[in-house]
C-alpha cells in the first residue's frame, strides 16, 4: 500500500511538474506585442473610467507612502506560489477525496488562461498608467533589472489573483463539510492578494473580474471532465 501511495504520488508530482513547465514556456511566447498590449491597456482604463471603477491610481499612491507596508505587498507578491504549492500537497495527503477535482481545476485553468493571454496581450498599470510607482521594482528583494523590462504583456486575467483564488476554493472544497469557518476564512486570501495587485500597480480592477471568471469556468470544465472520466469507467465493455 506504502509503494502504491508513494508510486501515485510521484506519478501526480511528475504530471504537474511537466504541465506548470509547459505552462510556463507558453506563457512565455505569447502577450509580446507592446503596441497592442498598450491599446488594450487604454481601451481598458476608459471602460474603467466610465464605469467609475479606476481606484489603481489612488491605492498605488497610498502604498508608495506606507514603506513597510510595501515591502509587505512584495513578499506576499513575489512568494505567493509557496502557498499554492502547499495547499495542493495538503490536499493530496489530507483530502483525496477532493484531490482530483481541485487538480483538474488548475490544470483547467492554465489551459483557458492562455488563449486570453494570445488574443489580448495587457500591459499592466505600472507601465501604461502614468504616474504609478513600481512598488515591486522599489522594493523587491529579487532584484528588479527584469522586472522593470518585461518581455510579455499578460496582464488581463491576474493569475496572481487567479491562483489565490483557485487556493480558496481548494480549502472551501476540502472543509466546507467538516470545518465550514475554516472553509470560508480561506477566500480573505484571494481578497488580500487583490488588494496586493492593485496597489502595487500589477493589474486593473477588471483583471481581477477576469479572474474570477477564469475559475468559475474552470471549476465548470473541470466538473464536466470528471464526469466524463467517470461516465468511461463505468461505461460497459
Amino acid at each position: 500500500m506504502k509503494a502504491a501511495a508513494l508510486f501515485r504520488g510521484a506519478g501526480e508530482l511528475a504530471f504537474l511538474l511537466l504541465w506548470l513547465l509547459l505552462f510556463t514556456r507558453l506563457d512565455a511566447a505569447v502577450g509580446q506585442d507592446f503596441a497592442a498590449a498598450d491599446a488594450h491597456a487604454l481601451a481598458l482604463q476608459t471602460l474603467e473610467n466610465a464605469a467609475h471603477l479606476d481606484i489603481e491610481r489612488s491605492v498605488n499612491d497610498w502604498l508608495a507612502g506606507h514603506p513597510v507596508l510595501g515591502h509587505l505587498a512584495v513578499y506576499l507578491y513575489r512568494l505567493y506560489y509557496v502557498v499554492v504549492a502547499g495547499v495542493l500537497l495538503w490536499v493530496f495527503v489530507r483530502h483525496a477525496g477532493v484531490y482530483r477535482q481541485v487538480r483538474r481545476t488548475m490544470v483547467a485553468m492554465t489551459a483557458l488562461v492562455l488563449p486570453v493571454y494570445w488574443a489580448v496581450p495587457m500591459s499592466p498599470p505600472r507601465i501604461a498608467l502614468p504616474g504609478t510607482v513600481d512598488i515591486v521594482a522599489r522594493y523587491d528583494f529579487l532584484g528588479v533589472e527584469s522586472w522593470t523590462k518585461p518581455t510579455h504583456f499578460t496582464a488581463m486575467p491576474s493569475m496572481h489573483v487567479g491562483w489565490a483564488l483557485w487556493c480558496a476554493y481548494a480549502v472551501w472544497t476540502a472543509l466546507r463539510g467538516t470545518h465550514p469557518r475554516l472553509a470560508t476564512a480561506a477566500w480573505s486570501f484571494p481578497l488580500l492578494m487583490m488588494a496586493d495587485v492593485l496597489a502595487t500597480a500589477n493589474h486593473y480592477v477588471l483583471d481581477i473580474a477576469g479572474s474570477v471568471a477564469l475559475l468559475a469556468v474552470s471549476i465548470i470544465v473541470a466538473s464536466w471532465c470528471g464526469r466524463l472520466a467517470e461516465s468511461w469507467r463505468t461505461a460497459p465493455v
